[in-house]
Protein backbone atom coordinates (compact mmCIF):
# COMPACT_ATOMS: atom_id res chain seq x y z
CA UNK A 1 0.00 0.00 0.00
CA UNK A 2 1.31 3.28 -0.77
CA UNK A 3 1.12 5.96 1.43
CA UNK A 4 -1.75 8.02 2.57
CA UNK A 5 -0.12 11.54 1.85
CA UNK A 6 2.60 12.76 -0.34
CA UNK A 7 5.83 13.67 1.34
CA UNK A 8 8.20 14.31 -1.52
CA UNK A 9 7.63 15.87 -4.95
CA UNK A 10 9.79 15.96 -7.58
CA UNK A 11 9.02 15.51 -11.41
CA UNK A 12 12.08 15.04 -14.02
CA UNK A 13 10.73 16.78 -17.52
CA UNK A 14 8.52 14.24 -19.04
CA UNK A 15 9.42 15.73 -22.78
CA UNK A 16 11.69 18.24 -23.78
CA UNK A 17 9.40 20.10 -25.63
CA UNK A 18 6.56 20.09 -22.78
CA UNK A 19 6.17 23.77 -21.26
CA UNK A 20 4.02 22.83 -18.57
CA UNK A 21 2.78 19.56 -17.20
CA UNK A 22 0.88 18.72 -13.65
CA UNK A 23 2.38 16.53 -10.82
CA UNK A 24 0.42 12.45 -10.80
CA UNK A 25 -1.13 12.88 -6.87
CA UNK A 26 -2.95 10.32 -7.43
CA UNK A 27 -5.68 12.61 -5.42
CA UNK A 28 -3.32 12.22 -2.45
CA UNK A 29 -3.11 14.92 0.59
CA UNK A 30 0.09 16.49 0.66
CA UNK A 31 1.66 16.34 4.39
CA UNK A 32 2.60 19.62 6.09
CA UNK A 33 6.24 20.15 5.97
CA UNK A 34 6.78 17.91 2.31
CA UNK A 35 9.92 18.07 0.55
CA UNK A 36 9.27 20.19 -2.95
CA UNK A 37 12.53 19.51 -4.96
CA UNK A 38 12.33 21.75 -8.58
CA UNK A 39 15.38 21.19 -10.89
CA UNK A 40 16.92 24.07 -12.51
CA UNK A 41 15.44 25.20 -15.61
CA UNK A 42 11.81 24.33 -13.76
CA UNK A 43 9.59 26.26 -11.70
CA UNK A 44 6.58 24.61 -9.65
CA UNK A 45 3.18 26.10 -8.99
CA UNK A 46 0.66 25.25 -6.58
CA UNK A 47 -3.06 25.78 -6.71
CA UNK A 48 -5.70 25.48 -4.32
CA UNK A 49 -9.30 25.02 -5.18
CA UNK A 50 -8.47 26.71 -8.49
CA UNK A 51 -6.53 29.25 -6.84
CA UNK A 52 -2.99 30.33 -7.21
CA UNK A 53 -1.78 29.85 -3.74
CA UNK A 54 2.64 29.56 -4.86
CA UNK A 55 5.58 29.53 -7.40
CA UNK A 56 8.99 27.74 -6.45
CA UNK A 57 11.89 28.34 -8.72
CA UNK A 58 14.83 25.89 -8.81
CA UNK A 59 15.41 24.89 -5.19
CA UNK A 60 14.58 22.39 -2.25
CA UNK A 61 11.37 23.96 -0.92
CA UNK A 62 9.68 22.91 2.47
CA UNK A 63 5.99 23.05 1.96
CA UNK A 64 4.61 24.02 5.44
CA UNK A 65 1.11 26.07 5.64
CA UNK A 66 3.30 28.95 7.70
CA UNK A 67 6.05 28.85 4.73
CA UNK A 68 2.86 29.50 2.50
CA UNK A 69 1.14 32.78 3.11
CA UNK A 70 -1.59 32.62 0.35
CA UNK A 71 -2.37 28.77 0.71
CA UNK A 72 -3.02 29.94 4.83
CA UNK A 73 -4.77 32.99 3.55
CA UNK A 74 -7.13 30.61 1.20
CA UNK A 75 -7.76 27.80 3.51
CA UNK A 76 -8.78 30.38 6.16
CA UNK A 77 -5.49 28.78 8.72
CA UNK A 78 -5.23 31.93 10.66
CA UNK A 79 -2.22 29.78 12.83
CA UNK A 80 -1.34 27.93 10.01
CA UNK A 81 -2.14 24.12 10.01
CA UNK A 82 -0.14 21.07 10.71
CA UNK A 83 -2.42 18.18 8.86
CA UNK A 84 -2.18 17.33 5.49
CA UNK A 85 -3.63 19.79 2.76
CA UNK A 86 -5.22 19.34 -0.86
CA UNK A 87 -3.08 21.02 -3.90
CA UNK A 88 -2.64 20.73 -7.45
CA UNK A 89 1.20 21.06 -8.42
CA UNK A 90 2.04 22.20 -12.05
CA UNK A 91 5.72 21.78 -13.10
CA UNK A 92 6.76 24.19 -15.61
CA UNK A 93 9.86 24.04 -17.98
CA UNK A 94 11.95 27.75 -18.07
CA UNK A 95 14.15 27.13 -20.79
CA UNK A 96 14.56 28.88 -23.84
CA UNK A 97 12.76 26.86 -26.50
CA UNK A 98 14.62 27.66 -30.12
CA UNK A 99 13.39 28.26 -33.58
CA UNK A 100 10.25 28.04 -33.02
CA UNK A 101 8.02 29.33 -36.45
CA UNK A 102 5.64 31.96 -37.69
CA UNK A 103 4.10 33.49 -40.43
CA UNK A 104 1.10 35.11 -41.80
CA UNK A 105 -0.95 32.67 -43.68
CA UNK A 106 -3.08 35.09 -45.17
CA UNK A 107 -1.45 38.58 -46.48
CA UNK A 108 -2.02 40.81 -43.72
CA UNK A 109 -2.87 44.70 -44.66
CA UNK A 110 -0.47 47.85 -43.39
CA UNK A 111 -0.69 51.45 -44.30
CA UNK A 112 2.01 52.94 -46.58
CA UNK A 113 3.07 56.26 -46.88
CA UNK A 114 3.55 55.96 -50.66
CA UNK A 115 1.84 53.17 -51.62
CA UNK A 116 -1.21 53.16 -49.55
CA UNK A 117 -2.68 49.91 -47.76
CA UNK A 118 -0.50 46.80 -49.24
CA UNK A 119 -0.89 43.45 -48.33
CA UNK A 120 2.20 41.53 -47.53
CA UNK A 121 2.79 38.39 -46.51
CA UNK A 122 6.38 37.64 -43.79
CA UNK A 123 7.62 34.88 -42.29
CA UNK A 124 10.63 34.17 -39.73
CA UNK A 125 11.85 32.36 -36.56
CA UNK A 126 11.49 33.15 -32.76
CA UNK A 127 13.11 32.11 -29.26
CA UNK A 128 10.79 32.38 -26.29
CA UNK A 129 10.71 31.50 -22.44
CA UNK A 130 8.35 31.31 -19.54
CA UNK A 131 9.41 34.60 -17.40
CA UNK A 132 6.17 34.80 -15.45
CA UNK A 133 5.14 31.18 -14.54
CA UNK A 134 1.86 32.88 -12.30
CA UNK A 135 0.96 35.38 -15.46
CA UNK A 136 1.23 32.29 -17.80
CA UNK A 137 -0.93 30.04 -15.60
CA UNK A 138 -3.15 32.92 -15.76
CA UNK A 139 -3.47 34.40 -19.08
CA UNK A 140 -3.07 30.84 -21.34
CA UNK A 141 -2.07 27.73 -19.54
CA UNK A 142 -5.30 27.44 -17.72
CA UNK A 143 -5.30 24.09 -15.81
CA UNK A 144 -4.48 21.97 -18.58
CA UNK A 145 -2.91 18.82 -17.33
CA UNK A 146 -0.14 18.90 -19.62
CA UNK A 147 0.61 21.73 -22.17
CA UNK A 148 3.62 21.43 -25.27
CA UNK A 149 5.34 24.01 -27.29
CA UNK A 150 3.97 22.57 -30.68
CA UNK A 151 0.50 23.86 -29.24
CA UNK A 152 2.13 27.24 -28.00
CA UNK A 153 3.80 27.91 -31.07
CA UNK A 154 0.23 27.04 -33.45
CA UNK A 155 -1.51 29.66 -31.06
CA UNK A 156 0.92 32.03 -31.42
CA UNK A 157 1.34 31.68 -35.00
CA UNK A 158 -2.41 33.66 -35.35
CA UNK A 159 -1.21 35.85 -32.44
CA UNK A 160 1.87 37.44 -34.21
CA UNK A 161 0.68 37.70 -37.57
CA UNK A 162 -1.81 40.13 -36.77
CA UNK A 163 0.98 42.07 -34.12
CA UNK A 164 3.95 42.06 -36.59
CA UNK A 165 1.83 44.49 -38.70
CA UNK A 166 0.59 46.32 -36.04
CA UNK A 167 3.95 47.17 -34.83
CA UNK A 168 5.16 47.99 -38.88
CA UNK A 169 2.29 50.49 -39.02
CA UNK A 170 2.99 52.07 -35.99
CA UNK A 171 7.20 52.01 -35.97
CA UNK A 172 5.85 53.83 -40.08
CA UNK A 173 8.53 51.61 -41.49
CA UNK A 174 7.88 51.88 -45.30
CA UNK A 175 7.20 48.64 -47.12
CA UNK A 176 9.96 48.94 -49.86
CA UNK A 177 12.76 49.36 -46.90
CA UNK A 178 10.93 46.72 -44.93
CA UNK A 179 11.38 43.97 -47.43
CA UNK A 180 15.27 45.48 -48.85
CA UNK A 181 16.72 45.48 -45.31
CA UNK A 182 15.55 42.61 -43.37
CA UNK A 183 18.39 42.70 -40.76
CA UNK A 184 18.28 45.65 -40.16
CA UNK A 185 14.57 45.62 -39.71
CA UNK A 186 15.05 42.82 -36.67
CA UNK A 187 16.60 45.04 -34.48
CA UNK A 188 13.62 47.22 -34.35
CA UNK A 189 11.18 44.49 -34.26
CA UNK A 190 12.01 42.58 -31.65
CA UNK A 191 11.61 45.54 -28.62
CA UNK A 192 8.38 46.58 -30.30
CA UNK A 193 6.40 43.07 -30.58
CA UNK A 194 7.89 42.75 -27.02
CA UNK A 195 5.06 44.27 -24.95
CA UNK A 196 2.44 41.82 -26.67
CA UNK A 197 4.63 38.67 -25.37
CA UNK A 198 4.67 40.08 -21.48
CA UNK A 199 0.89 39.53 -21.19
CA UNK A 200 1.07 36.32 -21.24
CA UNK A 201 4.40 35.80 -19.06
CA UNK A 202 6.87 35.17 -21.94
CA UNK A 203 9.84 36.64 -23.56
CA UNK A 204 11.33 36.82 -26.53
CA UNK A 205 14.86 36.47 -26.64
CA UNK A 206 15.15 36.41 -30.27
CA UNK A 207 12.56 37.06 -32.78
CA UNK A 208 13.67 37.28 -36.83
CA UNK A 209 12.22 38.19 -40.01
CA UNK A 210 13.21 35.80 -42.61
CA UNK A 211 11.16 37.32 -45.64
CA UNK A 212 8.82 40.12 -46.76
CA UNK A 213 6.58 39.33 -49.94
CA UNK A 214 5.54 42.26 -51.59
CA UNK A 215 2.15 42.47 -53.78
CA UNK A 216 3.38 42.35 -57.34
CA UNK A 217 2.12 45.71 -58.25
CA UNK A 218 4.16 47.43 -55.84
CA UNK A 219 7.64 45.52 -56.87
CA UNK A 220 7.10 46.88 -60.27
CA UNK A 221 7.04 50.61 -59.35
CA UNK A 222 9.75 49.74 -56.71
CA UNK A 223 11.42 48.52 -59.83
CA UNK A 224 10.85 51.60 -61.86
CA UNK A 225 11.70 53.82 -58.90
CA UNK A 226 15.27 52.31 -58.75
CA UNK A 227 15.75 51.87 -62.41
CA UNK A 228 15.39 56.10 -62.10
CA UNK A 229 18.45 56.23 -59.27
CA UNK A 230 20.86 54.40 -61.13
CA UNK A 231 20.15 56.79 -63.86
CA UNK A 232 23.58 59.42 -63.44
CA UNK A 233 23.27 60.80 -67.08
CA UNK A 234 20.44 63.53 -68.16
CA UNK A 235 20.30 62.24 -71.26
CA UNK A 236 19.89 58.55 -69.89
CA UNK A 237 17.26 59.54 -67.74
CA UNK A 238 15.71 61.65 -70.71
CA UNK A 239 15.61 58.37 -72.59
CA UNK A 240 14.60 56.29 -69.43
CA UNK A 241 11.43 58.99 -69.51
CA UNK A 242 10.55 58.78 -72.88
CA UNK A 243 10.52 55.34 -72.76
CA UNK A 244 8.21 55.29 -69.44
CA UNK A 245 5.97 57.84 -71.19
CA UNK A 246 5.99 55.41 -74.57
CA UNK A 247 4.43 52.05 -72.46
CA UNK A 248 1.91 55.03 -70.80
CA UNK A 249 1.06 56.32 -73.91
CA UNK A 250 0.72 52.75 -75.85
CA UNK A 251 -1.75 51.57 -73.25
CA UNK A 252 -4.21 54.45 -73.26
CA UNK A 253 -3.96 55.23 -76.92
CA UNK A 254 -2.69 52.37 -79.28
CA UNK A 255 -0.36 51.51 -81.43
CA UNK A 256 -0.82 54.32 -83.94
CA UNK A 257 -0.74 57.31 -81.05
CA UNK A 258 2.61 55.99 -79.87
CA UNK A 259 3.99 55.76 -83.01
CA UNK A 260 2.78 59.32 -84.07
CA UNK A 261 4.37 60.63 -80.90
CA UNK A 262 8.16 58.76 -81.96
CA UNK A 263 7.82 60.58 -85.40
CA UNK A 264 7.02 63.63 -83.99
CA UNK A 265 9.85 63.21 -81.43
CA UNK A 266 12.37 61.85 -84.50
CA UNK A 267 11.05 65.23 -86.72
CA UNK A 268 11.82 67.80 -84.00
CA UNK A 269 15.14 66.06 -83.32
CA UNK A 270 15.99 66.05 -87.40
CA UNK A 271 14.77 69.88 -87.31
CA UNK A 272 17.02 71.24 -84.87
CA UNK A 273 20.36 71.43 -86.56
CA UNK A 274 18.58 72.94 -89.92
CA UNK A 275 16.79 75.67 -87.80
CA UNK A 276 18.61 79.16 -88.93
CA UNK A 277 19.85 77.30 -92.08
CA UNK A 278 22.94 76.53 -90.75
CA UNK A 279 24.47 73.33 -91.19
CA UNK A 280 24.38 70.93 -87.80
CA UNK A 281 27.02 70.69 -85.75
CA UNK A 282 29.21 67.01 -85.76
CA UNK A 283 28.87 66.66 -82.21
CA UNK A 284 25.17 67.53 -82.54
CA UNK A 285 24.10 65.06 -85.10
CA UNK A 286 26.24 62.39 -83.28
CA UNK A 287 24.15 62.69 -79.96
CA UNK A 288 21.06 62.95 -81.65
CA UNK A 289 22.17 59.52 -83.52
CA UNK A 290 22.78 58.28 -80.25
CA UNK A 291 18.72 58.93 -79.34
CA UNK A 292 17.88 57.43 -82.21
CA UNK A 293 19.52 54.22 -81.51
CA UNK A 294 18.14 54.39 -78.19
CA UNK A 295 14.50 54.34 -79.65
CA UNK A 296 15.09 51.40 -81.68
CA UNK A 297 16.69 49.77 -78.63
CA UNK A 298 13.61 50.28 -76.39
CA UNK A 299 11.51 49.55 -79.57
CA UNK A 300 10.01 52.35 -80.13
CA UNK A 301 10.63 52.27 -83.74
CA UNK A 302 10.96 49.71 -86.61
CA UNK A 303 13.90 48.71 -87.77
CA UNK A 304 13.15 50.26 -91.43
CA UNK A 305 12.35 53.99 -89.65
CA UNK A 306 15.59 53.70 -87.67
CA UNK A 307 17.96 52.85 -90.76
CA UNK A 308 15.90 55.76 -92.79
CA UNK A 309 16.33 58.23 -90.27
CA UNK A 310 20.20 57.14 -89.43
CA UNK A 311 20.84 57.79 -93.23
CA UNK A 312 19.06 61.54 -92.96
CA UNK A 313 21.39 62.03 -89.91
CA UNK A 314 24.36 60.70 -91.81
CA UNK A 315 23.61 63.27 -95.16
CA UNK A 316 24.37 65.93 -92.32
CA UNK A 317 28.13 65.30 -91.52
Amino acid sequence: MGLPFIEVIESLTPDPNALMWKFADADKEIKNGAMLTVRESQHALLLNEGQLADVFPAGRHVLKTENIPVLTRLRGWKYGFESPFKADIYFFNTHQFVNLKWGTPAPILMTDTVFGQVRIRAFGTYNVRITDVGRFFKEYAGTWPRLGITELELQLRDFIAPKFGEVLSLAKIPVVEAAANVPALNEKIQPLIQPYFTDFGLEVTRFTITSITLPEEVLKQYDKVTGMNMVTDMNKFSQYSIANAMDQERSDVGDGARKAVVLGMMSNMMNQGQMQNKPAPADDITERLKKLKSLFEAQLITEAEYTAKKEELLKLL
